[in-house]
């Protein structure tokens, strides 16, 4: 009994020493602070963890009952996390869809996590998320934003700074002081199954141009910036999330194309640059043995110093912030032992790691033996202190310069719900990102006087939808109320929304024939889509035989692609072609008030006359040979 109370007594000292070294660091310099961290907090302020869904598993090794857990989103903290957080001091947070849901449970949950950490004697952390816009943002009732490649489209990069600063400034209301953003991957590679409309173009000035025309609308709202994924993530046909990519390239080749939009960032002034989970074997020849397969594998280049500390810092001039992607990565998780993922990402360079994120109690062990793991490889001496000591200062600087380290009040007030409120998808931002999509609208083609439609009295429109966009299906629904409303359409005009099915060809096919005017929504997501003999493309083979048999009545066909805009080359007999960029899921007609990319909207009403096209192809559409692949040249 004795020896728990002396435990608890300890305990308690620890905690408040801590509370009081948080208290006293306020106002101090990054130098100062750091000389009286302890390692533990050291080690930690290197580390953002990620609490997404909670659910009771049994341990690694155990079965799992017959019943699987319930699982729970991570809206607000429950005892073990807030135990968690208060005793590891975690340098950042970082937020997903998962725990968003409405503005003032966001602000709550944000403020629970800082002030649990404070009282347990932590520093304020960085609240980061993914906002990129587009197909990449977690504020479900915030700006959606019209993707990179969209603003791409539009050819102005002020429409980046435009869109950048009306994110940061809805996540500045929310308490979030980071975005991992922008993307400035060069996407040079039609294969590519996660970057794609991700990126600004394929030309790397381009890339550049944009990218550091969104670190400046992040700036200007007061947000952190990231530039990622270093050194480039677009020449590859692997997703890292699921794989390990390779890209064969040298050094000269990269400095060429892939580091370019990386050196407009840094000039740019980015604070923050994350790293790829990507192979470059002709930079970094060391390797390692693959826990799960045995094969040797080149170190990726989260893990490589001669591209962290010889190249980004070296050559490249970078004194900022290096944070790892997600390390629960399968790139990383399934090759790489724990311990060794912390050595070599620490000994590569990065100043931040991105822990495996929680969704269930065996990864929350995990994020606990990841922070005891790293601190018993500085006490062993695997890890070099000074080497950490660095890193944290590059934490705490940044810190310091976004007033980080001074906050002290995080009680979430009515005016600061009502603030976010009003300010997160506001109809000034809203009529922003319309005015945006618009701009970035593209006629790919338009032959026979297809586009605009010229639609008379009485004569009906079919919009068919693919099966690959059919939960966008609401946006048919949604342009026909916004035409009625606008009192856009003749007497008598109707419009008919159709789903494309494995068994409703032939409805299909006889409904457009029969209808005055076509148009066929389409949505690569991946370039299977492409490809009827496929599951993701069967659609494709009945746009196939409607667009001949539309032809053989003597009307047009317009074809609307609402994301990757390689189908703009597989349709070549239609009459037009329109690339929107971009199209969320829409299954029904948007509650009033909610949010909606303004995408393929804009792009439906385009095709009725009701909005422009002004956009022009930042990427090249390769020709596609007879498997419906890009031809090879």
């Amino acid at each position: 009994m004795m020896k728990k109370i002396m435990c608890l007594i300890l305990a308690l000292m620890m905690v408040l020493s801590a509370a009081v070294f948080a208290e006293n660091a306020q106002g101090d310099s990054p130098e100062a602070i750091l000389s009286g961290m302890t390692l533990r907090d050291k080690v930690a302020q290197m580390m953002i963890a990620s609490f997404r869904v909670w659910q009771e598993v049994p341990p690694e090794g155990e079965d799992m009952p017959e019943e699987e857990p319930p699982k729970e989103n991570i809206t607000q903290l429950n005892d073990e996390i807030r135990d968690m957080v208060s005793r590891n001091h975690f340098g950042g947070i970082l937020l997903y869809g998962q725990n968003i849901v409405d503005a003032g449970q966001t602000l709550r949950l944000i403020a629970d996590y800082q002030a649990t950490n404070r009282a347990g004697g932590g520093l304020p952390q960085i609240v980061f998320t993914d906002q990129e816009g587009g197909n990449v943002n977690r504020i479900p009732y915030g700006t959606q934003g019209i993707g990179n490649m969209a603003l791409g489209a539009t050819g102005d990069p002020q429409n980046a700074q435009a869109a950048a600063a009306i994110f940061g400034e809805e996540l500045g209301l929310l308490g979030i002081q980071a975005d991992f953003a922008p993307v400035v991957d060069v996407n040079n590679n039609a294969l590519n199954p996660i970057i794609g409309i991700r990126s600004f173009s394929d030309d790397p000035q381009t890339v550049a141009a944009f990218g550091s025309a969104y670190i400046q609308g992040l700036h200007d709202a007061g947000i952190l910036s990231t530039a990622k994924h270093f050194p480039g993530h677009g020449d590859t046909d692997t997703d890292s999330h699921t794989g390990a990519p390779v890209i064969d390239r040298t050094y000269e080749e990269l400095k060429e194309r892939e580091l370019v939009p990386f050196q407009a960032a840094i000039d740019a002034g980015t604070d923050m640059i994350m790293t790829a989970h990507i192979q470059y074997p002709q930079i970094e020849k060391g390797t390692y043995t693959s826990i799960s397969t045995g094969e040797s594998i080149y170190l990726p280049a989260t893990m490589s110093k001669t591209i962290l500390t010889d190249i980004l810092r070296g050559d490249m001039g970078f004194d900022g912030v290096v944070v790892t992607d997600a390390l629960d990565m399968a790139a990383i998780a399934d090759h790489f032992a724990v311990e060794d993922t912390i050595k070599l990402t620490i000994a590569a360079g990065a100043d931040m790691l991105i822990l495996p994120a929680v969704m269930d109690t065996n990864a929350f062990r995990l994020v606990q033996t990841y922070v005891d793991t790293a601190v018993g490889l500085v006490e062993s001496g695997e890890i070099n202190e000074a080497r950490i000591d660095e890193s944290v200062l590059r934490v705490l600087k940044l810190k310091q310069k976004y007033g980080i380290l001074d906050l002290t009040d995080f009680a979430v007030t009515e005016e600061k719900i009502a603030a976010a409120q009003a300010g997160i998808g506001s109809a000034a931002h809203r009529e922003a990102e319309w005015r945006m999509a618009e701009k970035a609208l593209t006629v790919y083609k338009n032959e026979n006087g297809a586009f605009p439609l010229d639609v008379k009295a009485g004569e009906a429109t079919l919009i068919l939808f693919a099966d690959s966009c059919a939960s966008r299906a609401g946006a048919g629904e949604l342009v026909r109320q916004l035409l009625e409303e606008k009192q856009a359409l003749p007497e008598g005009a109707e419009i008919a929304v159709m789903k494309s099915t494995r068994e409703n060809e032939a409805d299909c096919i006889r409904a457009a024939v029969d209808a005055d005017h076509v148009i066929l929504v389409h949505r690569v997501y991946n370039l299977a889509c492409l490809n009827p003999e496929t599951d993701d493309g069967f659609s494709s083979g009945t746009f196939d035989k409607i667009i001949p048999a539309v032809h053989g009545a003597g009307k047009t066909v317009i074809v609307v692609s609402c994301q990757l805009p390689y189908d703009a080359t597989r349709f070549q007999d239609a009459d037009a072609v329109l690339l929107t960029w971009w199209g969320s899921a829409m299954r029904a007609l948007p509650v009033e008030g909610a949010p909606w990319s303004t995408n393929l909207p804009a792009g439906l009403l385009a095709c009725f006359g009701q909005c422009g096209a002004e956009g022009t192809s930042p990427v090249e559409l390769p020709a596609l040979d007879d498997r419906y692949m890009p031809a090879k040249e």
